[in-house]
C-alpha cells in the first residue's frame, strides 16, 4: 500500500537503493508498491527488474514537486501511463518551467495530497491522498464526503528511524544550509519509513473504505519492461530485408575501395560478418553508423572510428573506421558475437569543433522523441561528501580543508568530526547529480519516454535520466559520438596546407602513410611532439626502447603504455622480451599458444579474454564480464566476485600451483583495467600515423594546427618552441596580420589574439571585422578612430607588440594612446568622413627600449618570450656545449647541461617516497628526459618553471638515454626592467 515510495534517485532526499527498497518492502509483508521518485524516473527500469526478480509487483509513477512543495503524484496504470507521465515531466524539464497544471492522462492516476487539493471537480482518474498522521483530523475535513476518492498516501523515504539523520543531512546539503537551520517542510516526516501493511491498516482503522480504495487503485496498475531485448531503431530503410540488401551492397562497394582486388579469404570474412549481423538483428545499427559518417564526410569533417567496432571488416568497408582488421588479424567476434554479454558500440571521434554539428544531425535525422544523449550520475565520493557534510555541520573552511586532506587524522578529533566521518561512509557512492555521458547517444525504436523522462543540460540536447548500465539492461546499444583535439590537428593541418600550398590531402590514405619510409624514420627518431597519443615523454621513451618504426609495433605500444601495465612491471618485461626473445620462459604452455605474438605478455583486452578462457576455462561470456568489471564497467559486485572465484576454482581443478595461478591473476588485474582492445590501439595508431605524416611533410602547417586546437600533452609554448625548432619564425600578435588563432605566412607564425591574456574576445573580433571591411590600420590613431575600445585593451596590444609595424617604440605608442584617448571615436558602422580629425603630435625625449622589455611583456601577456629565448634571459649565461643529441655518446659519464623545464611526473617508490621523471628542452630546442630519485630531491628540489643547470649521470635503458640527476640548480634570469607594468 505504498503509493509514494522514494529511492536515493530522489536526489539528496531518498536514502534507499531500488534493491534496498524492494527487499525492505518484502520484509515488511508488502507485495506491491508504487515507486514515485521526485521529478525523475531514473530508478524505474532497475526497480522493475529487481521487483520482478524478488516477486514484488512493480507500479511506476512520479512525485511532482516545485522545490519542497509536493503538488501531486502520478501513478501509471501501465507502460503507456508511464510514457504520459514522463512526457509531461520532460516538457517541463526541457522548458525549465515549474509545474502549474495537472497533466491530462488516459493511462495514469493523479493523487493530490490532502493539503494541496485543487479547488475544482476531480476527474475520474484523480484521487486525494491521506497521510497516516492526518487520519486523526480527517473527520473535520470537507473532503471526507468524497469517500470514493480517498486513498492512503504513505511515502517511504527511509528504511528505518536510524536513517532519518542521513535524510536530513542530504536535505541540508541540497539547501546548502546548516543542519540546524533545516525547517520541517524541507524534510520528510519521521513516519515516512517502511512499515507493514498491517500497521497501515491499523492507522486507518475506522476508514476501511480508504484502504479498499488504495488496493483497488493498485489492482488496476502494473508496469513491466522487457529486459535485454533490443530497443534500438530496428529498421533504417523500410524493412529489415531492405536493410540487409543495402548493407550488403555498401559493404561490397566498400570492399572494392579498400582492397581493389580482394581475394576469397577477405570476401569470405565479409560474408561471415554479414551473416552474424543479420542473425543478431544489427543491420540498422551498422547503417545508422554509416549514415552518421556519410553525413560528416559530406560536410568535410574528419572522424576516427575506434573501439571494438574496428574489429569489423564491414565497418572498415563502410568507412566507419580506418583500421584494416585483416592486416592485424582482428577477429570480429570480439565486437559482435551471440555469447557476448554486453551490446556492441561504435566509438566515433570528431574534432571538438564539429561534434555538436554531428549530434545535431543525429537528433534532426532520427527525431527528438526517439533520440537522446545518455545520462550518467555523479556520486558522492569520500572527500566530496566529507566536505559537504562538514559545511552543513558548520566547520570553518580551514577546518574543512584540514579534515578532507587527512580524514584519518581528524576523524576522532571530537564528536562532530566522528559524526561527519560516519555519515560520509553511509552516503558514499549515493547518486548526487545527474550528468551526461562522454559521448553516448541512443536512437530508439519507441519514444524514449516509455522508459525515461529527459533532462536538458547546458549542451542543449535531451538526456536520459539513467546511465549506460540501465541502457544495456533494457537492450539499448549506444553510439558514442566523441570529441578529441587530435582530430582537430589533422583536419586543420590539411586545411592550412590547402590554403598555403593549394594541395589537397586525403588523410584517410592511411596505407600510404604507414608505408612511407620518411614517416617511419621520424617515428623511429621520436620526432612526435604534437602527434596524437605518441608525444608524451613516456610514450616517446617507449617508442625509442622498442625501436618503433612500424604500425604493428606502434599498435602494441599504444596499449602497454597504459598505467596499470607500467605499475605491474609488465611493460618493462615486454620490452626485455622484445629485445631478447630467446631469453625468457612462458609461464605456461597456454601462454605460448595464445600470446606468442606478444612474447607471453597480455597486451590487449583480447589477451585477457584468451587467458581467462584457455588457461582458466571460463566461458567467453564470463571472461568478458570479468574484463569489463576490471575496467569499472560492472553493476553487480556479487556477480563479479562469483566469476573471480570460478577463475581460482577452475585453476585449482586443472592442477595449477597456487603461485602460478596468483601470478597469472596478478597480470590479468594489471592489464584488464587499463589495456586497450587491439582494435582500439590500432585506431589510435592510425591517427598517430595521420599526425606523423602531416608533421613529416608539412611541419609548420601541422604545428600551427596543434597550437590552434589547444590540445595535446604540453602547454602551448612547447608547440611554439617545436615550430621554431622546425624552422618557423614566431611573430608576436599584430593588429594587421593576426587572426583569432595563429596563422602561417611563409615561414612565419603570427601569434593569434586568443593567446593574449586579458584581451577581450569581443574586442579582438571587433578588430578583425573592421580590418576585413575597411582595410589595414595605418597607425594607432587610425586604429583608435576605427575601433571603439578603452585604453586598457589597446595598451595590452601595444605591450604585446601588435603595433610594431608603425616602427615606433612602445613608450611612444603609449604616449599617443593616452594623449588621444579622450577624443571622440567613430562608430564602426559609419563610413569614412571627408575630414578626419588630426592626431595630436608630441615632441618626446629619446625613450629607451630593449628586447628584454619586450620579452617580459611577452611573458606576462602570452606566457613565454619571443624577443629572447629563456636561455637568452639568463642573468649569467651558461657556456656549455652539452646538448640532448650528445647524451648517447656519454653513457655512464657525469655531465652538466642547462635545460628549460617542460613537464614533470611524480611517482611513489615501494617505500612510499616521491621520485620524479622530468622532461626538458636544451638550448637547441631538443628534448631529453631525467630521473630524480628521492635522495636527490631532498637535497635539490624543483623550484618551479624556468631554466636549470642539471648535473647527473647519463644512463641508458634499451637504447634510450636519460640523466639520473645528482644535483640541479635553478638559474636566475634578468630582472624585469619595466617597473610595475608586469
Amino acid at each position: 500500500m505504498y503509493l509514494n515510495a522514494h529511492t536515493y534517485y530522489s536526489l539528496r532526499y531518498g536514502t534507499m537503493s531500488p534493491e534496498q527498497l524492494v527487499k525492505g518492502a518484502i520484509a515488511h509483508d508488502i507485495d506491491q508498491l508504487v515507486l514515485t521518485d521526485i521529478n525523475n524516473s531514473s530508478a524505474m527500469p532497475d526497480f522493475v527488474r529487481v521487483a520482478r526478480a524478488e516477486g514484488l509487483k512493480p507500479i511506476g509513477g512520479i512525485d511532482f514537486r516545485n522545490g519542497d512543495i509536493q503538488l501531486f503524484i502520478g501513478i501509471a496504470r501501465n507502460k503507456e501511463g508511464m510514457r504520459e507521465l514522463n512526457e509531461y515531466l520532460t516538457q517541463h524539464l526541457l522548458e525549465k518551467r515549474k509545474f502549474t497544471e495537472t497533466p491530462l492522462c488516459e493511462h495514469a492516476f493523479i493523487v493530490y495530497p490532502l493539503e494541496s487539493v485543487p479547488k475544482k471537480s476531480l476527474h475520474k482518474n484523480e484521487y486525494i491522498g491521506v497521510r497516516p498522521h492526518q487520519v486523526a483530523s480527517l473527520f473535520t475535513s470537507p473532503y471526507l464526503k468524497f469517500q470514493d476518492k480517498l486513498v492512503i498516501l504513505h511515502s517511504p523515504t527511509i528504511e528505518s528511524q536510524n536513517d532519518y539523520s542521513m535524510h536530513c543531512h542530504l536535505r541540508a546539503i541540497d539547501h546548502n544550509i546548516l543542519y540546524s537551520r533545516l525547517k520541517p517542510e524541507m524534510c520528510a516526516r519521521h513516519e515516512d519509513r517502511l512499515v507493514t501493511a498491517a500497521q497501515l491498516r491499523k492507522r486507518f482503522r475506522g476508514y476501511n473504505f480508504i484502504v479498499r480504495n488504495t488496493l483497488d487503485l493498485m489492482a488496476q496498475c502494473h508496469l513491466d519492461y522487457e529486459q535485454k531485448t533490443s530497443k534500438n531503431k530496428a529498421v533504417f530503410s523500410i524493412s529489415v530485408e531492405d536493410d540487409l540488401a543495402l548493407l550488403r551492397k555498401l559493404a561490397n562497394d566498400g570492399l572494392e575501395y579498400r582492397y581493389r582486388n580482394a581475394g576469397d579469404t577477405i570476401r569470405s570474412r565479409l560474408n561471415h560478418e554479414l551473416k552474424i549481423i543479420a542473425k543478431m538483428g544489427f543491420a540498422a545499427y551498422f547503417l545508422i553508423a554509416w549514415d552518421i559518417v556519410r553525413y560528416s564526410m559530406s560536410r568535410g569533417f574528419y572522424h576516427v572510428g575506434r573501439g571494438s567496432g574496428a574489429n569489423s571488416l564491414v565497418a572498415y568497408c563502410l568507412k566507419i573506421t580506418d583500421v584494416d582488421p585483416i592486416e592485424l588479424d582482428l577477429y570480429f567476434e570480439r565486437f559482435l558475437n551471440p555469447k557476448r554479454s554486453s551490446p556492441p558500440d561504435f566509438d566515433i571521434d570528431y574534432s571538438w569543433k564539429e561534434r555538436n554539428e554531428v549530434r545535431d544531425y543525429v537528433f534532426k535525422r532520427y527525431g527528438t522523441r526517439h533520440t537522446a544523449l545518455l545520462g550518467t550520475f555523479n556520486t558522492f565520493k569520500t572527500r566530496s561528501v566529507l566536505r559537504e557534510l562538514a559545511k552543513v555541520q558548520g566547520l570553518t573552511k580551514a577546518e574543512i580543508d584540514a579534515f578532507t586532506s587527512n580524514p584519518r587524522k581528524y576523524r576522532n578529533a571530537d564528536e562532530i568530526h566522528r559524526k561527519i566521518a560516519d555519515m560520509a561512509v553511509r552516503l558514499s557512492n549515493f547518486p548526487n547529480l545527474r550528468s551526461v555521458h562522454a559521448g553516448g547517444i541512443l536512437i530508439s525504436a519507441e519514444p524514449l519516454t516509455y522508459y525515461t523522462a529527459l533532462d536538458l543540460p547546458p549542451l542543449g540536447f535531451p538526456v536520459t535520466q539513467w546511465d549506460m548500465y540501465v541502457a544495456e539492461d533494457l537492450g539499448y546499444e549506444k553510439f558514442d559520438i566523441l570529441s578529441q583535439r587530435g582530430i582537430g590537428h589533422v583536419k586543420e593541418a590539411a586545411e592550412i596546407v590547402l590554403e598555403t600550398r593549394g594541395k589537397k590531402i586525403d588523410v584517410h590514405d592511411v596505407k600510404r602513410f604507414k608505408a612511407d619510409k620518411l614517416v617511419q624514420k621520424r617515428l623511429f627518431e621520436g620526432e612526435t611532439i604534437g602527434c596524437f597519443y605518441i608525444e608524451s615523454p613516456a610514450m616517446r621513451g617507449l617508442l625509442s626502447k622498442l625501436r618503433c618504426s612500424d604500425y604493428t609495433t606502434l599498435v602494441a605500444a599504444s596499449s602497454i603504455i597504459r598505467p596499470g601495465v607500467a605499475r605491474s612491471g609488465m611493460m618493462k618485461e615486454y620490452i626485455r622480451r622484445f629485445h631478447h626473445p630467446d631469453k625468457f620462459e612462458y609461464l605456461h604452455p597456454v601462454m605460448k599458444e595464445q600470446l606468442e605474438e606478444t612474447y607471453g605478455v597480455m597486451v590487449y583486452q583480447e589477451d585477457v579474454l584468451k587467458v581467462c578462457h584457455h588457461f582458466a576455462g571460463l566461458d567467453l561470456a564470463d571472461a568478458d564480464i570479468l574484463r569489463r568489471a576490471m575496467s569499472g564497467k560492472y553493476r553487480s559486485k556479487k556477480e563479479f566476485q562469483q566469476i573471480v572465484q570460478r577463475f581460482f576454482d577452475n585453476c585449482k581443478h586443472r592442477g595449477y600451483s597456487d603461485s602460478l595461478t596468483k601470478e597469472v591473476w596478478r597480470q590479468i588485474e594489471s592489464f584488464a583495467g587499463y589495456a586497450f582492445s587491439k582494435a582500439h590501439s590500432a585506431s589510435y595508431a592510425v591517427e598517430s600515423f595521420q599526425s606523423l605524416y602531416l608533421k613529416t611533410y608539412y611541419p609548420l602547417e601541422f604545428m600551427v594546427a596543434v597550437i590552434n586546437n589547444f590540445g595535446g600533452f604540453y602547454e602551448s609554448w612547447v608547440y611554439f618552441n617545436e615550430a621554431r625548432r622546425l624552422g618557423a619564425e614566431i611573430i608576436p600578435p599584430c593588429v594587421n596580420r593576426s587572426r583569432m588563432t595563429s596563422r602561417l605566412i611563409d615561414q612565419q607564425i603570427i601569434v593569434g589574439f586568443v593567446h593574449v591574456q586579458h584581451l577581450e574576445q569581443k574586442f579582438a573580433k571587433h578588430i578583425l571585422a573592421e580590418r576585413n571591411e575597411h582595410g589595414q590600420f595605418q597607425n594607432i590613431f587610425d586604429f583608435m578612430q576605427r575601433v571603439q575600445a578603452g585604453p586598457e585593451q589597446v595598451s595590452l596590444l601595444i605591450r604585446v607588440g601588435a603595433f610594431a609595424f608603425t616602427q615606433k617604440t612602445k613608450a611612444e605608442l603609449l604616449w599617443e594612446l593616452y594623449g588621444n584617448v579622450k577624443r571622440k571615436s567613430k562608430p564602426v558602422a559609419q563610413t569614412k568622413s571627408l575630414f578626419e580629425p588630426a592626431p595630436r603630435n608630441y615632441v618626446l625625449p629619446a625613450l629607451s627600449h630593449s628586447r628584454l622589455e619586450d620579452a617580459w611583456d611577452e611573458i606576462s601577456l602570452i606566457g613565454f618570450p619571443i624577443a629572447l629565448s629563456w636561455f637568452g634571459l639568463l642573468q649569467n649565461p651558461i657556456k656549455s656545449d652539452m646538448h640532448a643529441g650528445m647524451l648517447t655518446k656519454h653513457i655512464g659519464r657525469v655531465v652538466e647541461i642547462p635545460a628549460l623545464y617542460v613537464t614533470i611526473k611524480y611517482v611513489k617508490t615501494v617505500k612510499g617516497e616521491i621520485m620524479y621523471f622530468a622532461a626538458w628542452v636544451d638550448q637547441n630546442g631538443n628534448y631529453f628526459d631525467s630521473v630524480h630519485f628521492p635522495d636527490s630531491l631532498k637535497l635539490h628540489p624543483f623550484r618551479g618553471k624556468g631554466v636549470y643547470l642539471l648535473r647527473g649521470k647519463v644512463v641508458e635503458e634499451f637504447g634510450h638515454p636519460s640523466i639520473e640527476v645528482h644535483a640541479l640548480r635553478k638559474l636566475e634570469i634578468q630582472q624585469d626592467p619595466r617597473g610595475g607594468m608586469g
